[in-house]
């Protein structure tokens, strides 16, 4: 296939031709840079989206059936199920979706199982999907061992379930973490009942990736126009991020690892803040989540950021904001990310490449952080 820096318009653009009719609005930024093809690092992407039929078709179903509770992410669902070319990039996990990881420079994806995910489907079907896409998964890992790394989906409405799947994905299918499309119909880890997944997450190793989904009751982002990420998707996890920091999670379980995207949405930005305003939550009954306990953290906020989660790069490659982030948290604490298939740029690629950054620090960055949290070798 010609490559991008060739002038081509084959390959990406034309698989999103039929529903996206401007480059801007499909991420694909002017070209004003080359991808360094030398670079003294592999540049592997971990917040790369992907589907497969049998859950489109679930989600498509239940929306359609009438029977489904209000949920925006389920209708989100809906709407990507009517994009074929965007299905087209996500359900392939072979040899269209490799093309692509060549072009744009990518030398492995770490595979997430796409928003809403199996937490919106009918009640009892998400474990089955949750199963069948880590079988999916594990097999493209399998056949592409040096391309694909990949998340396990798990459908936490049902405890047990997630439980024994978490444990499966780690043991028997050698998978790198785990991913969470945030709420799941208004719920989140936080509470109580939820607690037998983190425990899961840490006993078995995997970091948690919490990928944005559209937020729950989001009627007022939507009529102002920011139900993604404009505004609905960064402060859905910013809710659910912080709601397992002041409940206690990483006080309780010390070792599990949370991953969360685009520039921590925002959020290193307000540690300062964070710490400062602790005491309006910490140490004061909250009877929404856990029954009326107080609970006081063993730390400040900031503390978590800087032992318990990561943040990556996703959506935006702009070298102030990513300077700074590692300046706050800590060099090993930023992750690069593309956010494939939603927003894809070749300049992106070559903008990392020219950041002015040790280059210690630089392959930290786009390689040796992520094979650290997600345990990827190869």
């Amino acid at each position: 296939m010609t490559k991008l820096e060739d002038g081509s318009e084959k390959g990406l653009k034309g698989h999103f031709k039929e529903d996206f009719s401007h480059r801007t609005r499909i991420g694909l930024a002017p070209r004003s840079g080359h991808v360094d093809r030398d670079a003294p690092y592999k540049r592997i992407a971990i917040e790369e989206a992907w589907t497969f039929p049998a859950l489109v078709k679930a989600q498509v179903e239940y929306l359609e059936s009438g029977e489904a509770p209000e949920d925006d992410s389920l209708r989100m669902a809906g709407m990507f199920a009517k994009m074929p070319s965007l299905q087209d990039m996500l359900q392939d996990l072979g040899e269209l979706r490799i093309s692509h990881m060549d072009e744009l420079g990518i030398d492995r994806q770490l595979l997430l199982l796409t928003a809403p995910g199996v937490q919106v489907v009918r009640p009892g079907e998400g474990t089955a999907l949750a199963r069948q896409a880590n079988d999916i998964a594990a097999a493209a890992c399998r056949k592409y061992p040096d391309r694909f790394s990949a998340c396990a989906a798990f459908d936490p409405r049902d405890v047990e379930g997630s439980v024994k799947e978490l444990e499966r994905a780690a043991k028997e299918l050698k998978l790198n973490g785990a991913v969470l499309n945030s709420h799941f119909q208004g719920h989140y880890l936080d509470e109580p009942e939820f607690a037998p997944i983190l425990e899961a997450l840490e006993a078995n190793d995997l970091a948690l990736y919490i990928h944005p989904t559209a937020p729950f009751n989001g009627g007022h982002y939507e009529k102002r126009g920011f139900f993604g990420a404009l505004g609905g998707f960064p402060h859905d996890v910013w809710l659910h991020t912080m709601g397992l920091i002041m409940s206690g999670a990483f006080d309780r379980f010390p070792k599990l690892r949370l991953v969360i995207g685009h520039m921590g949405e925002c959020m290193p930005l307000q540690l300062y803040r964070f710490d400062w305003m602790q005491g309006n939550a910490d140490g004061r009954p909250r009877p929404l989540i856990d029954g009326g306990e107080q609970i006081k953290l063993q730390h400040p906020v900031s503390h978590y950021f800087r032992n318990n989660i990561w943040i990556t790069t996703s959506g935006v490659a702009w070298e102030p904001a990513i300077k700074f982030c590692q300046d706050v948290l800590g060099p090993d604490r930023v992750i690069y990310a593309m956010d494939y298939p939603y927003q894809q740029s070749y300049d992106e690629v070559a903008a990392y490449d020219r950041m002015d950054m040790d280059p210690k620090v630089k392959k930290m960055l786009m390689e040796d952080n992520a094979r650290a949290v997600f345990r990827i070798t190869g």
